[in-house]
Order: C-alpha cells, then sequence, then structure tokens
C-alpha cells in the first residue's frame, strides 16, 4: 500500500521494505514421465542461482499415479524442492496460463519464476497466452544440447550443467532391458522397476 508521505524519497525506503516481503517462487513445468537426474539438477541450480524460496513441480500429466509417485520419491530429503498437489489433481488439458491465475491468485505475495528447457524456447511464440504469462511471471531459460538458445521474449538465461538425458531415453532403455543407472534417483528407479514400468 502505498503511503503518501512528505518526500518521495520516504515513500521510496517504504515500497523497499514492501518488497522485501515478497516471495521468490520457481514454477518447473514438464512431464517429469520420469523425473530424471537433468529435472533434478536443474531445478536445483536454479532454486540456488537466483535465491528462490523454493522450486515447484507441475507435471503436465500425472500418468496413473505413477508421475506424482516418481515426482513423491525423487524429491523426498530435498527442502526447497516439491511438487505441486493442484496439478496432480488437476485434469489432463488444463493448461499452464489457468494453473498461474490460480496460483498468482492463491499466492498474492509471490513473484514467479517460470523454467524453460532450451527445447522449448523457440516454440513460445505458439503458446496460448503467451503474451499475458509473460507479464505475470519472469521466463527462467536452461540450455540443452542440440537447441538454439536464441529468442526475442524476454527471458532471464541461467547457466546450468547441461546432460544429454531425457524421458524417452531413459523409458527406451528400461523398454530395451537397460537399466538407467546413475540417471535416475535411486528410490524413482526402484519403483519404476517395482511397478514395472517402461516395459
Amino acid at each position: 500500500m502505498a503511503i503518501e508521505l512528505l518526500t518521495p524519497f520516504t515513500k521510496v525506503e517504504l515500497q523497499t521494505e514492501e518488497d522485501e516481503k515478497r516471495r521468490a517462487i520457481g514454477l518447473f513445468w514438464g512431464n517429469f514421465n520420469p523425473v530424471h537426474i537433468g529435472h533434478l539438477t536443474i531445478a536445483d541450480q536454479v532454486r540456488q542461482q537466483l535465491h528462490l524460496e523454493k522450486v515447484v513441480f507441475l507435471p503436465e500429466h500425472n500418468t496413473d499415479g505413477h508421475v506424482a509417485a516418481m515426482l513423491t520419491a525423487a524429491l523426498e530429503g530435498h527442502p526447497g524442492l516439491e511438487v505441486d498437489a493442484c496439478r496432480l489433481k488437476a485434469k489432463n488439458g488444463a493448461g499452464i496460463y489457468q494453473t498461474v491465475l490460480e496460483l498468482r491468485e492463491e499466492n498474492p505475495e509471490c513473484d514467479f519464476y517460470f523454467i524453460v528447457g532450451g527445447d522449448m524456447i523457440s516454440g513460445l511464440s505458439q503458446w496460448e497466452h503467451i503474451d499475458e504469462l509473460l507479464t505475470m511471471m519472469q521466463f527462467v531459460g536452461v540450455r540443452r544440447l542440440r537447441y538454439r538458445a536464441g529468442t526475442s521474449y524476454p527471458i532471464m538465461w541461467v547457466d546450468v550443467p547441461v546432460m544429454d538425458v531425457s524421458g524417452s531415453l531413459i523409458r527406451e532403455q528400461l523398454h530395451r532391458g537397460v537399466k538407467p543407472n546413475f540417471l535416475l534417483a535411486p528410490k524413482v528407479l526402484d519403483y519404476i522397476l517395482k511397478e514395472g514400468l517402461y516395459v
């Protein structure tokens, strides 16, 4: 709330104190099917480098409950990384725009930083409500191998270790009977093997 005081200088000082109370939250949207070491590294590096309070994983789908279970297993014991419960209940097709609208309404004290992989940057112009989304939060880009990073959109780039690992690679390995050791959190790999996923 702005308070009219005698000098503009004093007014700015009050605004600074108010800004310091805002929370900085990272949002990480994706399939996470399965969540792997690349996802976890990106979330952790962005959180630390931008001094975010936390990074919230927003799974696009929750395939038969498995995505939620794997994310919960992967993030256990890692404060500052969590999965958003509302996304786990969302119907397939509920888009990022609606999700961000709801998050902003529920958390007016938060500034959101939306993490986007370099493979998605070139397609931003095709996103529904992209202009509105860019005004609602800061987009944070992380580079991926084989994808060009250039864009005219106002992206904040964060350097993270680049790993050539993907959910499709892991699913393909499991389908061929190859165990993707070290590419997944051990608890996630245990869950996949126990449930017989991707075979």
